[in-house]
This record gives structure tokens, sequence and C-alpha cells, in this order.
């Protein structure tokens, strides 16, 4: 992949990663989240519970339902979602606004649980666990998506390290995805307007 196919020129005539293409929901998550630090129990409990709905699926999909996943969810708020028994799991598979996958859903009990487990005696250690898996940053800034990995040394071992504590669909490629979308790697290209 060239430079040139590489990026791609906005409405606005700003050069963009072109995955973004010219849905202008892509380009707002892009200018304004992708690759932001994220910092917070609770927002990043949400980009886990976000990416693990992703799995097999396109991230746009997953941004066209957000605020329904957050509707049905109680705002991710993992004590809510940790209480959820089978009544709240059949509404759930009932919503047409969210990804209707049993198997996601009850990732998503159980990942509110094991963030319970890991925060409620100590507050900030899921970011503080996440964050001490985001790799130094790069010396040169990539040039193409040929160049992006897919999954790292450092996204297996936060899997690694999610799973242990009973996390589910928390694999090295999710955990990377979460790695860009939070921040702790930054994967825009060289010429995108986001570049510092």
């Amino acid at each position: 992949m060239s430079e040139r196919e590489a990026l791609i020129v906005g409405p606005d005539s700003r050069a963009r990663c072109s995955w973004v293409g010219d849905d202008e929901l892509y380009r707002k998550y892009h200018d304004e989240e992708w690759g932001n630090p994220l910092r917070g129990d609770h927002r990043l409990f949400e980009k886990i519970m976000l990416e693990a709905f992703q799995a097999g699926l396109s991230w746009i999909t997953i941004l066209r339902r957000r605020e329904g996943i957050r509707d049905a969810f109680d705002n991710f708020d993992a004590t809510a979602i940790a209480r959820y028994g089978d009544e709240e799991v059949a509404r759930l598979l009932a919503d047409p606004r969210i990804i209707r996958n049993r198997l996601k859903v009850s990732a998503a009990i159980t990942n509110a649980r094991a963030t319970l487990e890991l925060t409620q005696n100590d507050p900030g250690a899921l970011d503080a666990l996440l964050w001490s898996f985001a790799p130094p940053a790069r010396a040169t800034r990539l040039h193409s998506f040929a160049e992006v990995p897919a999954i790292t040394e450092e996204s297996t071992a936060m899997s690694k390290a999610l799973k242990a504590r009973g996390y589910r669909f928390v694999g090295p490629t999710t955990m990377y995805a979460l790695m860009q979308s939070a921040g702790m790697v930054d994967d825009h290209l060289e010429g995108c307007w986001r570049v510092a």
C-alpha cells in the first residue's frame, strides 16, 4: 500500500487514515477518539465491552450501535451489569440496538464481575493494569496499514493477564484494537492530520 492509499482527504481538506472512508461517524471517531489516551476504570471497561462485542464484526457496526449498547447496559456501569441475571439476559437478547449474541452478552456480565473484583477495593486497578502493557512510543511513524500489527507482544501479554483474571473475549487481536482505541499505541499514519 502506498502512502497515497494509506490516507484519504476528507471534505474538510484534511488528510486522514484511509480506513475512515467517507463515513462521517468514522471520521468523527478517528478525529476525536482513536489514538487519544483514555484513562479511568469506567471508560476502559466500556472499551473492553465494545471491543468484545466487535469481535468478528466491523468497528463501524459497533460505533453505530454504541449508544444503544450504552443504554441497554446501564451506561457501562460494571456494578449494575455484574448483577444481571436471566431476566436481564433475555431482555438484552431481545434488544435490536445491541449485538444479540448470547456469548458476548454473557462475556459482558462476566467481564463486569471481573472488573468489580479487580477494582472494588483498589479503584484505578483496571486502568493501571491495562496501561502497564502500553509499549514505548515508536521512534518513527508508520506509513501504511500494512505496517500496523494485528497482534503484539504487549497485546498478547494484556490478553493473558485479563484472561487470568476471568475476562472473556479479550484475545490478543481484540486487545491490540483496544490499545489503538485507548491511545496506548498511536497508529495514525504519517501525513494524517492527527499526527502532532
